[in-house]
């Protein structure tokens, strides 16, 4: 499909089947976090791939909705502040550098009949004990993996016109 189509098609899953992710396309996936843009091309992130089978009950204390383990796979993306580059006010790029990793990643399993959804409200506590966090890695967002279950529902944006501006604010 074209991009544009992607675009409007992708949405976020709330409900997998059990079936499993084909290698080659949790590698393309993980391939097109890899080709994101990162500021100074730093790639200062991790990829951490979870299968869930068996792991649901430790998996369910990062998020608890039953949907996040009912897929095959659940992917974390991870900063790595450190090799972040930093801009000259101070200000690191890595949560920016991460999210376009994870959205790469995102629109790239749209692109082959899987869904994910973009998950921010994990518990980061819970996130570093079940994945062996050093400390200077940082959870950033999750998502699960897999063949969704549902239908997309209607998707409300706002208009262009109440995100756009020309010139000055």
């Amino acid at each position: 499909m074209d991009y544009s189509e992607l675009i409007e098609k992708r949405y976020s899953v709330r409900a997998y089947k059990p079936d499993p992710v084909e290698d080659n396309k949790l590698q393309q996936v993980l391939q097109a976090a890899r080709l994101a843009p990162t500021a100074a091309n730093r790639q200062p992130f991790q990829i951490i791939v979870i299968h869930t089978a068996g792991r649901e009950a430790e998996l369910k204390r990062i998020y608890g909705r039953d949907w996040f383990v009912q897929p095959p796979l659940v992917i974390c993306a991870c900063g790595t502040p450190n090799q972040g580059w930093v801009r000259s006010d101070g200000k690191n790029y890595n949560d920016v550098d991460v999210a376009l990793a994870m959205d790469h990643l995102v629109l790239a399993a749209a692109n082959l009949g899987l869904g994910t959804c973009w998950i921010a409200a994990f518990d980061p506590t819970a996130a570093r004990e079940v994945l062996h966090l050093p400390d200077d890695v940082e959870p950033i967002a999750f998502t699960p993996l897999g063949y969704p279950a549902d239908q997309p529902k209607a998707k409300k944006r706002k208009a262009l016109s109440e995100l756009v501006r020309y010139e000055r604010w």
